[in-house]
């Protein structure tokens, strides 16, 4: 656990390092070419420039992903998500070098995406890789991904709490105090990092806010109902598109999503690039209902079509923007019905980023620390809480929608899930478990060579054929005989990395329909390299767990 914490502090500087660069990629690009002053000022584009600059994107985007092979064009947090759940959470480089470069262009032709997106897979790649070569068993990894997301989330938003808690409450689907240290700690190096190019002060700056009385609760109850409802039309749209337009070339699907982008734009621009602006200005009341209802609207539209029609940009920025816009608006309403509400339309435009972040992700707890980092504000979290399960409740079990990377992921035909045991078998190294009390003997040996094995007192012998094993055995009937083994008596076994959790390695048991593993130090089965035996029953012993 020292260990592991010490490598996530590590990895959280590596994590930080990339998201700082990928920031001021996205930050300055558009600024240093003279086309904005901001690069959050896309509504002072003139409109051709809002409808062409998403289309051209959105071809580049599709072109480069076109020419890369199939395999490094998947990208994004479903796919961390995907290589947690298959792959140990062994990340390629080449997936992380396309989407930082597909994410930054994305980003800075306005589309309706986020930057979390992005930095999430860099982070959780960065980390992964930075494991993968300290050759670091996969239970290990797993920690590091874990610590790779945190570390990204913290130093892109400068909220080092929220990083920690969706890693765990999104990304791994767990929480274990064995995690939790590397995690924390990667999440404060690279927030350290980030704050010594950005500063401390929060994403957003909040007004004086007049806190809710219980007279608001009925309104935020009907604001997280509302709010649920626009959840639920994010992930559903944005699945469905998704499963219906793989089909289609890549670069027409994403050149189509900037056409969207664009059309957009040109009736609420605001709908354009990350749209912080636009959240910040909502706090600061400058955004009339009608308005605010447009932007929500057409938010949601752009970004349904750039997350379901392949963009590979965030899908958690674009929340906080809809969130924004569609609580404030409900505020307005809200004090318009009963002006004896007490808690202002600012308050309400912070529970909608809460309600739609917890619906969309359902993840309460990242939601709700999202907003107290992102504004600084504590008093938000009581009226928050009232807002969110609503919101929860009625994009779960009123429309059975999945948080939206689990939704995106079984859409592709994965079913990512949290299973307590297989949870439990994955966070555990098979050299926990093995039985590294075993003797190596030729099959062709001598019985005097079989005796000196026998006086070791091995629970295993492992018969050479060469430089490989060609079986096991148990020692007992050969103890009692006192003669050499045959090779009809060798038992099968399956070949089990070093690396490899107890899930992996109950996994491949099963594939290979033997209870019995040699754990190896390489790809196959030599003298060398053999490190011990595992047993199905170990396995299950090792985490208290019968089939």
């Amino acid at each position: 656990m020292v260990a592991l914490s010490a490598l996530g502090a590590v990895a959280g500087l590596v994590v930080g390092v990339l998201i700082v660069a990928f920031r001021l990629v996205t930050e300055k690009t558009l600024v240093v070419a003279g086309l904005m002053d901001d690069a959050e000022r896309f509504e002072a584009l003139p409109w051709p420039w809002r409808l062409a600059l998403p289309i051209a994107g959105g071809l580049a985007v599709g072109l480069i992903f076109q020419w890369a092979s199939v395999g490094s064009r998947q990208v994004g947090p479903a796919h961390v998500m995907a290589q947690l759940a298959s792959q140990a959470g062994r990340m390629p480089w080449r997936n992380a070098v396309m989407q930082f470069v597909g994410g930054a262009i994305s980003i800075v032709s306005g589309h309706s995406v986020g930057r979390e997106g992005p930095v999430i897979h860099v982070g959780a790649a960065s980390a992964s890789l930075f494991g993968q070569w300290l050759r670091l068993p996969n239970n290990s990894l797993r920690t590091l991904v874990a610590c790779g997301v945190a570390g990204a989330i913290a130093a892109s938003f400068n909220t080092p709490i929220a990083g920690v808690v969706f890693a765990m409450e999104v990304v791994l689907l767990e929480y274990t105090l064995v995690g939790f240290a590397p995690v924390i700690l990667a999440a404060v190096s690279a927030t350290s990092l980030s704050r010594l190019v950005y500063g401390a002060d929060p994403a957003f700056a909040v007004p004086e806010l007049q806190r809710a009385s219980l007279l608001d609760l009925p309104w935020i109850v009907v604001l997280g109902v509302a709010v649920g409802f626009l959840a639920a039309a994010y992930v559903a749209g944005t699945r469905r598109l998704d499963q219906r337009s793989r089909h289609l070339p890549l670069w027409l699907r994403t050149t189509a999503a900037g056409a969207f982008t664009g059309l957009c734009a040109l009736a609420a621009p605001e709908v354009m690039g990350l749209g912080y602006d636009t959240v910040q200005l909502t706090l600061l009341g400058e955004i009339g209902l009608a308005a605010l209802v447009v932007i929500a609207l057409l938010k949601l539209a752009a970004t349904v079509a750039c997350g379901g029609l392949g963009l590979p940009g965030g899908l958690i920025g674009p929340m906080v923007v809809m969130g924004a816009t569609a609580g404030g608006a409900l505020g307005i309403v809200g004090h318009s019905l009963a002006p004896g509400l007490g808690a202002s339309p600012v308050l309400y435009a912070m529970l909608g980023v809460a309600a739609m972040m917890g619906a969309s992700l359902q993840a309460p707890l990242a939601a709700l620390m999202a907003i107290l980092e992102l504004t600084g504000r504590a008093d938000v979290l009581l009226p928050g809480m009232a807002a969110v399960i609503p919101a929860l409740l009625v994009a779960r079990a009123a429309f059975g929608q999945d948080p939206i990377f689990v939704a995106i992921l079984r859409g592709r035909g994965i079913d990512y899930r949290f299973d307590p045991v297989a949870a439990l078998l994955d966070r555990t190294g098979v050299a926990a478990a093995m039985n590294g009390r075993f003797a190596i003997v030729d099959s062709s040996s001598p019985p005097a060579r079989w005796e000196e094995a026998l006086a070791s007192d091995p629970d295993w012998l492992l018969l050479a054929d060469g430089d490989s094993i060609g079986g096991v055995l148990r020692p007992q009937a050969l103890a009692d005989t006192r003669r050499a083994a045959t090779a009809g008596e060798a038992l099968p076994f399956a070949i089990v990395s070093l690396h490899a959790t107890l899930g992996e390695a109950l996994r491949g048991l099963d594939q290979a329909q033997t209870p019995i593993g040699l754990v190896c130090s390489g790809d196959a089965a030599r003298p060398g390299e053999v490190c011990g035996v595992i047993e199905r029953q170990q396995i299950e012993a090792a985490v208290g767990y019968r089939a």
